[in-house]
Order: structure tokens, then C-alpha cells, then sequence
């Protein structure tokens, strides 16, 4: 298998939670993440503010990636956050996304790939008023997807726009993180079945008390 590194790090974990104070911060380690997958023959999908695709294409070429010709050959994919993470009302639905996921895993498989890279930036969970909507549970439930497939996944957080409690919330779905330019195992990772019961409880608790 070829090689997987993150942040000059060897990673074995499917699904890395990605913490960044600042773009450029963000574009300094995660270019020579996309840059190996190219350079190896992968497949890497990056789903974006569709704000931001040109300017993102854009630093792709500028670290040596040819973005235009990886596009035309179905190497290079990116996608806007409606139509992957959200459909056209900017809803999120998880079931619908954690079926994406595995059809492009097999997908990618199918067309001779030896693995697909996926990033997925989250802003969206800021911009769109629903949003957030069962967005813990996915992360919970997608590193079973992600496991099956070998295939890696980072979900890229602005730091300035996380609560303390939202921030702890998805450490706790992540088995990696990347913090501060560093990866680390996670410490405070639960796994799946316990999270979604505490979730499950938390929800039931909400009920509750809106009704008293």
C-alpha cells in the first residue's frame, strides 16, 4: 500500500480531526497531504466552500499539483458542500452522507484507485442555519465507513468559530487529531456505540425538559 502521512506523521486512523486557527495554516499542512495522494496515483476529493474552489484550485498549482489536468482525469475532485454534505435546501443529513462515503469508496476502488483521500472543510455547519443538524452522530458513525474502506478522511475545524464543549464534542468522534500542526492519538476518542448512546440520552433529556 502506498505511503500515508499527515503533517510529516505516518497515520494508520481512517478519520482525523483537524483543528486550524488560520487558513494559511491550514493550506501549510494539508497541501503536501493532497500532494502525496497525487503524486502516488490516488484519488483525493476535497468538498469546499464553493466560495472558495477557484482560489483553492489555485493553491493546488501553486504547491505543484496539477489541479486541471487531475480534474479531467477524475483524480482531483472538488465539490461544493450542497450536493455532498447538504442537499439543495442546506440540510445535513447523515444516513444520506454516510451513503455517499461509501459509494464513493467503492466507486474509487472500482476505477482502479488504490485509495481516495477525503477532506472535508466545515464551515458550512456556521453557514447554513440547519446545518448541524445530527453532524455528532455522523462523526461517530462514519469511522465504521471509513475503517471498512481504508480510506482516510480529515475534517477540517476553524478553531475561532467552535464553543469549548463543541470542540470536546468532536475530539471525542475522531480517533486522530491535528492540532497545532501536530498529530496525535486521541486521548479523549470514544467509540462509536458509546457516543451515539450518550448522544441518544442527551437528546432524550432535551425532550424532557422542553416539556416540563
Amino acid at each position: 500500500m502506498n505511503e500515508l502521512s499527515l503533517a510529516g506523521t505516518p497515520i494508520e486512523h481512517f478519520h482525523v480531526c483537524a483543528f486550524f486557527d488560520s487558513r494559511e495554516q491550514e493550506y501549510e499542512v494539508l497541501l503536501p497531504f493532497f500532494k502525496e495522494a497525487i503524486d502516488q496515483g490516488e484519488k483525493t476529493i476535497h468538498i469546499l466552500n464553493p466560495a472558495l474552489l477557484d482560489e483553492h484550485r489555485q493553491r493546488l498549482i501553486d504547491a505543484g499539483i496539477d489541479a486541471h489536468g487531475c480534474e479531467a482525469c477524475g483524480q482531483l475532485e472538488l465539490q461544493p458542500w450542497r450536493g455532498a454534505y447538504l442537499d439543495d435546501e442546506g440540510e445535513f443529513d447523515k444516513d444520506r452522507m454516510l451513503e455517499n462515503l461509501s459509494s464513493i469508496c467503492k466507486a474509487a476502488t472500482e476505477d482502479g484507485f488504490p485509495r481516495v483521500r477525503i477532506m472535508g472543510n466545515m464551515d458550512w455547519l456556521f453557514v447554513e442555519k440547519n446545518g448541524a443538524r445530527d453532524l455528532l452522530a455522523y462523526e461517530a458513525e462514519v469511522n465504521e465507513v471509513l475503517s471498512q474502506n481504508r480510506h482516510p478522511a480529515i475534517c477540517v475545524y476553524d478553531t475561532s468559530k467552535l464553543s469549548g464543549s463543541m470542540m470536546m464534542d468532536l475530539l471525542r468522534t475522531h480517533p486522530l487529531t491535528l492540532i497545532n500542526g501536530i498529530v496525535q492519538e486521541n486521548p479523549f476518542y470514544t467509540p462509536a456505540s458509546e457516543m451515539l448512546e450518550e448522544l441518544r440520552s442527551r437528546e432524550a433529556k432535551r425532550h424532557a425538559t422542553h416539556a416540563e
